[in-house]
């Protein structure tokens, strides 16, 4: 076993000054994404800093009518907290599509931000990957590439991002809130994520060191009224091979706003912002939905055993707006 050594942080400035102290330090929250991928020797820090004790565990209503989500808040918490239900229902249901109750109650809202690809190819030491090792190589777009990316590919890399939580807070312009030697700094859910390129081991735009503290969600009056629909290849919690997070704001048969956000199909949460344009101002019906998935999916770039995955999502962006849109006419 590779030996590595373990302090606990009680403040965000320690955590800050441990980070910078050595390089191969790494953050410990939940730790049900990072202690596995250090069992399967794909992660090998020098120093885990546990954050469980940061003060970063609280739901807050925040002055401008949103909400502000601590790191160390657990998934099942924010699953919980009254003001997500009420506000972001598509934010707990994603949480609850995501995992276990078990997990959940483990998991962190940082650690579910800066958690890996499920590509086996990835957690294969015995196998190349770009993410792991840059410049190796991507079996994946001639091997198994079934539950793959279809958007925002590269020659580099077609792994999917394989966060739940994220891709509702990609729908509703949640920043995500760090802490660095120099200061706090934030970034947008949409700009934390980086493209794939020719860099797919290089995943955010965190900087280095940095201390994720929360997540910002500013005040979405469609959000309210939203759903997270995802599919999996089993009824039991799995990971996603398509999945919609939309909010829909209808008055008088017309669509007055529009939120959507695609998972497993990037290597990112993938805000769909050419649907939403197509969308808004036109007509809430199954064919103006269809006709804005096509539009957004037009993009696609599946291989050959994904190809499924654009009729798939075509298919789930028709029948989350459809039921949205029924609801609002009620």
């Amino acid at each position: 076993m590779r030996e590595f050594g373990y302090e606990r942080a009680h403040d965000v400035a320690g955590a800050v000054a441990l980070l910078g102290a050595d390089p191969g330090a790494r953050l410990l929250g939940g730790g049900t994404n990072l202690v596995d991928l250090m069992k399967a020797g794909v992660e090998r820090p020098s120093l885990l800093v546990d954050v469980r004790e940061l003060p970063l565990d609280r739901v807050e209503s925040t002055p401008d009518g949103g909400l502000r989500i601590g790191a160390t808040v657990s998934n099942s918490d924010v699953a919980a907290h009254p003001g997500v239900r009420r506000h972001y229902p598509a934010l707990a249901q994603a949480l609850l599509a995501g995992a276990s109750g078990q997990l959940r109650n483990m998991a962190t809202v940082g650690g579910n931000l800066l958690q890996r690809t499920r590509c086996g190819y990835f957690a294969d030491l015995g196998k190349p990957c770009n993410k792991r090792t840059p410049g190796s190589g991507c079996p994946a777009i001639a091997g198994e590439h079934r539950n793959h990316a279809i958007l925002g590919t590269s020659e580099h890399c077609v792994a999917t991002h394989p966060s739940d939580m994220a891709v509702a807070l990609a729908a509703f312009d949640a920043v995500v809130l760090y802490e660095t030697a120099d200061g706090p700094g934030e970034l947008p859910v949409e700009a934390f994520y980086l493209p794939v390129g020719d860099t797919p081991h290089i995943e955010t735009a965190l900087p280095a060191g940095a201390v994720i503290t929360g997540v910002a969600l500013p005040p979405v009056p469609a959000a309210a009224h939203s759903r997270y629909r995802k599919v999996r290849e089993r009824a039991s919690f799995a990971f996603a091979i398509g999945s919609v997070a939309a909010a829909l704001d209808v008055r008088d048969g017309t669509v007055r706003d529009v939120r959507l956000a695609f998972g497993a199909v990037a290597s990112r949460p993938w805000r769909a912002r050419t649907a939403e344009r197509a969308l808004t101002g036109g007509p809430a019906d199954a064919a103006a939905f269809a006709a804005a998935a096509d539009a957004e999916l037009a993009a696609a770039r599946p291989l050959p055993e994904n190809r499924y995955k654009v009729t798939l999502m075509r298919n789930l962006v028709v029948a989350v707006l459809t039921q949205l849109a029924e609801e609002a006419a009620r």
